[in-house]
């Protein structure tokens, strides 16, 4: 991303950062409340727990909690990703865990795992339903935070992100495909303090300039501090 004179950009791990299964989101009670007590994690380097992964997926992919939960949902993410690291390949991941599972579905949600952080924050606190963080996760680089922050910004449905994701890999620019269905890459409604309301206001005035400008002045200070 960069300010609107094309001069400064930040560049943005689009990829988890944190070790495979370790539940750095799903641990955090800020996150997830009173349910990070019971995060789960998987070491792809302990057999033990390699099998615990493979339970977990074959119960996920079977449904068997029986409920739509953002938290259970990348856990079993987390176990689909540790899985594949632990085996060696998608393939025999699916064949570890048994059942149905196939390996279109455990590297859907291993992708889900691979998500940055700041994405998978708002996937546990349920702004972003697990089925959107499927296909936000199937485009790469800064397209993963266009499309997630659009997602939130523009209440997309399920089947738009879907849709959008597909546009933006046989090549359409995240800016071009979002705008195509209703939503400026960018645009964000926020709300202030009356009193820097007033001064953003005002300084805007007597520099004659729009508010985003400043905005994005401040913005850009604040960032680069």
């Amino acid at each position: 991303m960069s300010d609107r004179d094309g001069g400064r950009e930040w560049t943005h791990p689009a990829d988890r950062e944190e070790p495979v299964g370790e539940p750095v989101v799903r641990a955090d009670p800020s996150v997830t409340g009173e349910r990070a007590r019971e995060a789960v994690g998987f070491d792809p380097d302990d057999p033990e727990s390699v099998q615990l992964a493979a339970e977990t997926v074959r119960a996920f992919s079977e449904n068997t909690v029986g409920a739509e939960d953002n938290v259970y949902m990348l856990r079993g993410a987390a176990a689909s990703a540790a899985l594949v690291r632990g085996v060696g390949s998608y393939k025999r991941a699916a064949e570890r865990a048994g059942g149905d599972v196939s390996v279109s579905f455990i590297r859907k949600w291993a992708r889900v795992h691979d998500l940055p952080q700041a994405i998978r924050r708002h996937v546990a606190r349920g702004d972003i339903a697990p089925t959107a963080a499927k296909h936000i996760a199937r485009v790469s680089g800064d397209a993963r935070f266009a499309l997630a922050w659009a997602t939130l910004d523009g209440d997309l449905t399920v089947r738009e992100v879907r849709r959008i994701a597909s546009e933006i890999n046989d090549g359409t620019p995240p800016a071009e495909a979002l705008a195509d269905h209703g939503v400026t890459l960018g645009q964000l409604s926020v709300r202030l303090p009356t009193e820097l309301y007033v001064e953003l206001r005002r300084r805007a005035s007597l520099e004659n300039v729009p508010p985003d400008d400043v905005l994005t002045d401040a913005l850009t200070a604040y960032f680069e501090d």
